[in-house]
């Protein structure tokens, strides 16, 4: 079974996917389960050798808190303001031991080496799977992993939280009063959405699995308006620069609905549970 690629989708890959998103994205993205490095270092079996390589690593949310785990890692992504943020983020961390690179997912090895584990937080679908899933398997050490990282994806009960959810409805709303009804994505857009079928990809690549870890998350936070603006503009369907010089005006109708979706301006969200998929390479 051959996966579709993000050209049949209708949609090219370009750099401005994310561009203008480096700066929110910490702030506006719900983050992952705090005791994830722990539960993947016990399920790999880590011990402080052995190299990490994140793909697609954006701001260093995932490959920070995970490096300390490894003897060296290295962030890999195509945005130059999102390795900016992790660098930041990592000299303000005090973690010294991961080299950034620049550089798209299908440019990989680009000389890199080989590596303990590959990660991919919620990543995958952004890049042509197939020739990528291949070449990660080569990269990896015999006992290595293909770690797949992502949010549960079953909605979460809104009772019992002290402030209202984040308007979700009419924000979609209000993204496509100004960019259109069809998703935009870069330069172009995804009608159909991203491509599915990773399963697929990774089996003909040489792999085994997946043995799924789901790590609980038992966690409501309280979030301002600023927070939730900054979720709009992490996303690659309102990143800032679609909106072009109407900027300032759909900044301004966002944060009037927020105002009216709260009197004292404040959200609850629960943070969803964590989910991991551990991949092995096939054993001939």
């Amino acid at each position: 079974m051959k996966s579709a690629s993000a050209s049949e989708h209708g949609w090219e890959w370009d750099e401005s996917l994310f561009a203008g998103s480096a700066p929110y994205y910490s702030r506006g993205r719900l983050p992952y389960a705090a005791n994830l490095p722990e539960v993947l270092e016990q399920a790999l079996d880590l011990d402080g050798s052995g190299r990490l390589l994140d793909v697609d690593c954006g701001p260093g949310t995932v490959v920070l808190p995970l490096a300390p785990l490894f003897e060296a890692a290295v962030g890999v992504d195509p945005d130059a303001g999102m390795l900016a943020e992790a660098r930041r983020r990592g000299e303000q961390a005090g973690v010294r031991n991961v080299r950034w690179v620049r550089a798209r997912a299908e440019e990989l090895p680009a000389g890199l080496g080989t590596f303990r584990v590959a990660v991919f937080a919620q990543s995958f679908h952004w890049m042509d799977q197939a020739q990528v899933a291949g070449t990660v398997r080569r990269m990896l050490d015999p006992d290595g992993a293909f770690v797949h990282i992502s949010d549960a994806k079953e909605p979460l009960p809104p009772d019992g939280l002290p402030h209202p959810l984040p308007p979700a409805h009419g924000i979609r709303e209000l993204v496509r009063r100004h960019l259109g009804p069809v998703r935009r994505a870069g330069q172009g857009v995804l009608p159909h959405g991203t491509p599915g079928g990773e399963a697929a990809v990774l089996a003909q690549a040489g792999f085994a699995g997946p043995e799924r870890l789901r790590v609980p998350v038992d966690l409501a936070l309280e979030r301002t308006v600023d927070d939730v603006v900054a979720f709009v503009y992490s996303r690659s369907d309102s990143a800032p620069h679609l909106f072009g010089p109407g900027l300032a005006e759909f900044d301004g109708e966002l944060r009037s609905l927020l105002t009216e979706a709260s009197d004292d301006g404040r959200f609850s969200e629960r943070v969803p549970d964590t989910e991991v998929f551990v991949w092995r390479p096939s054993r001939p």
